[in-house]
Parts: structure tokens; C-alpha cells; sequence
């Protein structure tokens, strides 16, 4: 599984760079995405069974409707969901933030980074320097 890492500081553009990667990287494989929500709390629905479940404890609750799924698991450790996402069979694990991890990156706008290996760069930029990218 390939890490693409994207950071950058608040209002650069980082997810729309990742929404417009998303489709061309699905030609290549299947993508999953991790956002770093820093101090800001995912707010799952209180009035669902899954969330009940959830904050009863279950290691993982999961809801499904008629074109998603959603999965709720009590850990926030990066590496714990990338070995998550490897199992699922994700070819491209697309991580939004964790600027403190070593992954090489993708720097939108002009934040200092000694792992930077693309900086403001095109979709097609990306697809052709995949080998930059680190193998989880």
C-alpha cells in the first residue's frame, strides 16, 4: 500500500488537492483516506444504535445503509488504521495532516518540511512520481 501524505497549514487547499487525487488515483487502484482531525472531535450521530454501541464499548461498530458504510473504532493511533486499511486490500492510503510523521509529503503551500518530496503540485505531478512515495 502507497502512503500519499498531503500537509500544509489550515486554508491551502490540501483537501481539495486530495479531492481531485481521489479519482485518479481509483484508476490505479483502490484509495482510502486518513484526515488528522487535530482537537477537533468526530461527532458521531448520539440518536443511532451504532453509536450506542459504540460508546458501550464495542472495539469496532459499523452502520450500513443502502450506499455506505460507516466504521467507528476506538483508536487513534495512525499506524493501527493504515494496517487497518492494508488489510482491506487499499492500494493508496491518502493521509490529510500528521505533519509530525516522517512519510515522505506533499506540501501545499509553503510549510517548512525536511520529508517534502512534492511541493504545490499538480494531480498529474503526483502520478508520475508514485516511486516517491513510501510502501506501508
Amino acid at each position: 500500500m502507497k502512503i500519499i501524505q498531503v500537509s500544509g497549514r489550515a486554508n491551502t487547499g490540501k483537501t481539495t488537492f486530495i479531492r481531485n487525487l481521489i479519482p485518479e488515483l481509483k484508476h490505479l487502484g483502490r484509495v482510502g483516506v486518513i484526515k488528522h482531525l487535530g482537537d477537533h472531535e468526530f461527532v458521531l450521530d448520539t440518536k443511532k444504535d451504532t453509536t450506542l454501541f459504540f460508546e458501550g464499548g464495542a472495539d469496532i461498530s459499523v452502520g450500513i445503509d443502502a450506499q455506505k458504510s460507516v466504521i467507528a473504532l476506538h483508536s487513534n493511533n495512525l499506524d493501527t488504521i493504515l494496517s487497518y486499511l492494508k488489510a482491506t486490500g487499499i492500494d493508496f492510503a491518502v493521509i490529510e495532516g500528521f505533519k509530525a510523521r516522517s512519510f515522505p509529503k506533499i506540501i501545499i503551500g509553503d510549510l517548512p518540511s525536511e520529508t517534502c518530496v512534492l511541493r504545490n503540485p499538480s494531480v498529474n505531478d503526483v502520478l508520475a512520481s508514485l516511486s516517491l512515495f513510501e510502501d506501508y
